[in-house]
């Protein structure tokens, strides 16, 4: 298993959890769905960043909407550099897993909304 800090986990939850967020709300939906599409979409990363994932509450940046978009993209972005820097084939995997979460949410109560579909167009360029 792959070592991460707690500094580490806590972007890693803010990204993943984050992304989510930020998809779920582009549009108004049936929010209870899309957190289940997201959650279950969880077990697409691997074991190492499942259970760092897994390990603690989430924390979402304070502030407007703008802030915690801002933030998370922020953190998205982070996260891919501190994958790197500890398993580089777990990074591909990461940007997999965390853009089927997005496009899971997005699609949980049967239409994608332009919002929505614009936000998850975010995230994805964020993990580049």
């Amino acid at each position: 298993m792959t070592a991460y800090t707690e500094a580490e986990g806590q972007i890693l939850r803010t990204a993943v959890f984050g992304a989510m967020v930020l998809v779920s709300t582009a549009d108004p939906g049936a929010v209870d769905v899309e957190s289940h599409a997201g959650v279950r979409a969880i077990t697409l990363l691997s074991d190492d960043l499942r259970a760092i994932v897994s390990a603690a509450p989430p924390s979402l940046p304070a502030g407007s909407a703008a802030d915690v978009e801002a933030g998370v993209l922020a953190a998205l972005r982070e996260s891919v550099v501190i994958i790197s820097g500890r398993e580089a084939r777990d990074v591909e995997i990461f940007r997999a897993a965390v853009a089927e979460m997005c496009r899971s949410v997005a699609g949980a109560d049967g239409d994608v909304a332009p919002a929505e579909r614009e936000m998850v167009s975010k995230v994805v360029e964020a993990l580049r």
